[in-house]
């Protein structure tokens, strides 16, 4: 009888740890839409509405602003890094899952230029992030751009952290001018790599 509840105990808990990472989650994708449409200092009353939530759940979450932003930018660092095998295995064409994943990229880099504002007192902190995100990131797109290459698809020995640079760059623009259009700008390159073919 007290093993049963024991069992039944564990996987009660293990039920209430998955529904709180699928509430952080929730969270997490909400703030990042919010601060790829508002910037990061968009209110945080946006980001519980858009997550469905009150605003003092996204602070028992996150007590300041900068652990959400943070905790923003290693759920999309995740994300992008988990969606690059998917796009390959999903598209027929590797240069179309390039194509694809620079748009998350994009998206990703639209938030994190505000990061740099919110750690300026942590150096430190922000220099570990931004290895963090290498280690990650830099492989992923290695790996698309090889696949493009292998399908032949494009001719390029461009390196990977090359390509990323370059559409960080294209992404510069999009804080300061709400017309500006960096996904279209970062699609017109990968487009490019296709015709230097």
């Amino acid at each position: 009888m007290r093993r049963e509840r024991h069992v039944g105990e564990n996987a009660g808990a293990r039920a209430k740890r998955a529904d709180a990472r699928r509430n952080e989650k929730t969270l997490l994708d909400a703030a990042a839409a919010v601060f790829v449409e508002s910037g990061v200092d968009a209110p945080v009353r946006d980001v519980a509405t858009r997550a469905g939530v009150g605003v003092g759940t996204i602070y028992r979450h996150f007590p300041t602003r900068a652990d959400l932003i943070i905790a923003v930018y290693r759920h999309q660092v995740e994300a992008c890094a988990d969606a690059g095998p998917k796009l390959l295995a999903d598209n027929a064409s590797p240069h179309a899952a390039l194509a694809q994943w620079i748009d998350l990229f994009v998206d990703f880099l639209v938030t994190k230029h505000g990061l740099a504002g919110i750690m300026q007192s942590d150096h430190s902190g922000f220099e570990a992030l931004h290895a963090y995100f290498l280690e990650r990131l830099v492989p992923v797109c290695t790996e698309l751009l090889d696949a493009a290459t292998k399908a032949g698809e494009i001719q390029t020995d461009l390196e990977a952290v090359h390509l990323m640079r370059g559409v960080g760059n294209l992404c510069i623009g999009a804080e300061a001018d709400d017309s500006y259009d960096a996904r279209r700008l970062a699609g017109l390159l990968i487009t490019g790599l296709r015709d230097a073919g």
